[in-house]
């Protein structure tokens, strides 16, 4: 489903040094590493809104940068994006937030009534009543409420992929285990790819099929859960390390 092919990218330092990566139709995926690491930035090269400075991402089989005219404008019609922090915007309420996840040329063309319908759809797919946020604005959302909107806006065109970027940042343990469960009924219920960028290890290990690891903006293990903790590779050990040493001392200070 997405075919990532010697991705490199660099900033004021490399970040990228040949990602070839694949995700298989269908399947939850989690891309785990260090901050830094490029995991974000990659996640971002799939429809363009980083561009790589080499390489090429292939979706269903057609490149995003070297295909036919209209490559790229296919693969984002394919591909719903859940940003870090939600990125909604202010001045709009949930109603007009989630509609922007239509493509605007389709979005000019359908009624009011269908298009209230699909808003209406995807807030209660992320277990929000929209009787009760559709007119508010971010501002009076909490963060939870705020992720599941920037959820919605994800999957009301009903793609076929799902790109997750750090989708369980800034909650609290509850909310984290809610949306790792949102995450899991929305692939299954809507039948898409998703790939994940997270920080939370055990989270990911838990709810993918799949999952790699990124080192200086390398490939640096992908392998089953189980492969993954039980691997003897000792950089890959020491971010499990720390990564659950960092979660218990989160959890002590909540």
């Amino acid at each position: 489903m997405i075919e990532y092919r010697q991705v490199y990218k660099q900033f004021d330092h490399p970040v990228l040094a040949g990602v070839d990566l694949r995700v298989e139709s269908g399947e939850m995926f989690a891309l785990f590493g260090p901050s830094g690491t490029g995991k974000s930035v990659l996640l971002k090269t799939t429809i363009a809104l980083i561009t790589p400075d080499r390489g090429d991402v292939r979706i269903e089989g057609e490149s995003v940068y070297f295909g036919p005219d209209g490559a790229l404008d296919r693969a984002r019609r394919k591909v719903g994006y859940v940003f870090q922090h939600a990125a909604l915007f202010d001045s709009f309420n949930v109603f007009d937030n989630v509609a922007m996840g239509i493509p605007e040329d389709v979005l000019e063309r359908m009624p009011r009534p269908e298009l209230a319908k699909k808003v209406w759809e995807a807030l209660e797919l992320v277990n929000l009543e929209p009787g009760e946020v559709l007119s508010k604005i971010p501002s009076e959302l909490s963060g939870g409420m705020k992720k599941r909107v920037g959820i919605a806006r994800a999957i009301v065109g009903r793609p076929k992929i799902l790109l997750w970027d750090e989708p369980t940042t800034g909650l609290d343990p509850i909310n984290t285990a809610a949306v790792e469960r949102l995450i899991v009924r929305l692939s299954d219920n809507l039948d898409v790819t998703s790939l994940v960028v997270t920080h939370d290890i055990e989270g990911g290990l838990l709810i993918c099929d799949r999952v790699a690891m990124l080192d200086q903006g390398s490939l640096r293990f992908c392998g089953t859960p189980d492969e993954f903790r039980r691997s003897d590779d000792p950089v890959v050990q020491a971010f499990q390390d720390r990564a659950a040493a960092e979660r218990a001392l989160d959890m002590e200070e909540r």
